[in-house]
């Protein structure tokens, strides 16, 4: 049997709502050189010592776009890096976001100042924009990206180790072209459903509309995240099987999925 080339774990798989048992949006990618935070929601930092992982432990943390239920818990994980004391970090860490990621930071910085500000030594700060390259190397994983349907600075994430294992990270999106293509025969794709198919609203995807993604992309695995409450009283995976025949799960806080 193949050994372990990534390990995802779903940190958050609730919204802006407050949940007993659903974190705000965020994902943990592990491989053997990058630990990868997708999304940063409030709780993110709880749930990662839940996970066994440190806060120093992270090499990169990407954001899909720049709403607080994917980004609150931002400024106190790097707050959490300067104690109790700055040096602890031996790992350098980059952070990246859309367009707009520089005055978004900027801002941050504004409201926080050198509290969350860490040593250039060991910070990167990187926006994708329309100069960035094809690809972003991120330890020993690519990642490409594409925009999607929800805020200007809105993307669609795809991390590929060297021997082709793959996830992609839809992000808050409504339907978009430009998401199936980066989810072309990706082995997981972890993709937001935030409402049951009768209460579709703008910006948001259904579990139908996810699967038929799913589906027009060939994807190996999906996994169904990003649940309002009323996901909770619906039959989520019911609704996917109209237009997904493949693999499926349903996100829980702490689910973990290996691709070998």
């Amino acid at each position: 049997m193949a050994s372990p080339r990534i390990r995802v774990t779903i940190l958050g798989s609730g919204t802006c709502v407050p949940s007993l048992h659903r974190s705000s949006p965020a994902v943990l990618v592990r491989s053997a050189g990058a630990q990868i935070l997708l999304d940063i929601g409030p709780g993110t930092i709880r749930r990662l010592l839940e996970a066994d992982t440190r806060v120093f432990d992270i090499s990169h943390v990407v954001l899909s776009h720049f709403h607080p239920d994917h980004s609150a818990d931002l400024a106190p994980f790097l707050f959490a890096n300067k104690y109790p004391d700055a040096d602890q970090r031996t790992t350098p860490l980059t952070l990246i976001g859309g367009p707009g990621f520089l005055k978004f930071w900027d801002a941050l910085v504004g409201a926080y100042g050198h509290w969350i500000d860490l040593s250039p030594e060991v910070l990167t700060l990187l926006e994708l924009g329309p100069d960035t390259p094809p690809f972003v190397r991120l330890g020993d994983l690519s990642l490409t990206w594409v925009p999607t349907v929800h805020r200007p600075e809105s993307i669609g994430i795809r991390l590929e180790d060297p021997g082709g294992h793959s996830l992609v990270y839809s992000g808050d999106t409504d339907q978009c072209s430009p998401l199936e293509t980066l989810a072309e025969g990706v082995d997981l794709l972890i993709c937001e459903a935030a409402l049951p198919d009768a209460l579709k609203v703008p910006g948001h995807l259904t579990p139908s509309l996810a699967g038929a993604i799913a589906a027009k992309a060939r994807a190996g695995q999906l996994v169904l995240t990003h649940f309002y409450p009323p996901c909770d009283q619906a039959d989520m995976a019911g609704q996917c099987r109209r237009t997904w025949t493949g693999p499926l799960r349903l996100a829980e806080d702490l689910m973990t999925i290996t691709l070998t």
